[in-house]
């Protein structure tokens, strides 16, 4: 039934029942809930402002308004140093790494570049252990603490693990496991 078959319905009623009849009815129902300042009728004046006065009614409405807390009103170990910063980090290390292979592998023909596969996999052969190992380490652990704390976000995503030592406990689990990854990664692969 749409808004004004309700509104014609519930004018009948009223029209059935004796006059005043709904009035008195909702009287004591009327006077629990509102208060006499809210019965009142008060009419809205209108006045012509100058820009000056105009400028300076707008700034004092805006003193009056609430303001949102600046981010050291946080806890930094949340806000800076928690596991969700480090997960935009790492995303946005990621995208800036792909996006800046892929240019210069795409750039690579016109300007006499050699970023081949080949060339790539001498290049890394010829490096001593340490430095391979920490190249590796330099593109893996970015990649694992992103996949681990993704997994997290969307267990959020099922409405679990929100209490602050269960938020706490992960974070120390994702980084377990990033770490983990990335060695496996690095020193058997």
């Amino acid at each position: 039934m749409n808004a004004s078959g309700l509104g014609l319905r519930a004018l009948r009623q009223v029209a059935v029942k004796k006059p005043n009849a709904l009035f008195l009815e909702n009287l004591p129902r009327l006077a629990m809930t509102s208060n006499a300042a809210s019965l009142q009728i008060r009419a809205a004046s209108t006045q012509k402002l100058s820009e000056n006065d105009a400028q300076s009614l707008l700034a004092a409405q805006r003193r009056e308004r609430p303001v949102a807390p600046h981010l050291t009103a946080y806890d930094y170990t949340q806000t800076w140093f928690g596991a969700s910063i480090w997960t935009r980090i790492t995303g946005q290390t990621l995208s800036v790494s792909l996006y800046s292979f892929s240019i210069a592998y795409l750039v690579a023909p016109l300007t006499g570049w050699h970023i081949e596969s080949a060339t790539l996999a001498e290049a890394a052969a010829s490096l001593p252990p340490l430095a391979f190992a920490g190249l590796k380490t330099i593109a893996a652990w970015p990649f694992f603490f992103h996949f681990a704390n993704g997994v997290r976000h969307l267990t959020w995503d099922l409405a679990y693990g929100f209490k602050k030592e269960t938020i706490e406990k992960t974070s120390y689990v994702v980084l377990g496991v990033s770490v983990l990854a990335t060695l496996g990664a690095v020193f058997l692969l």
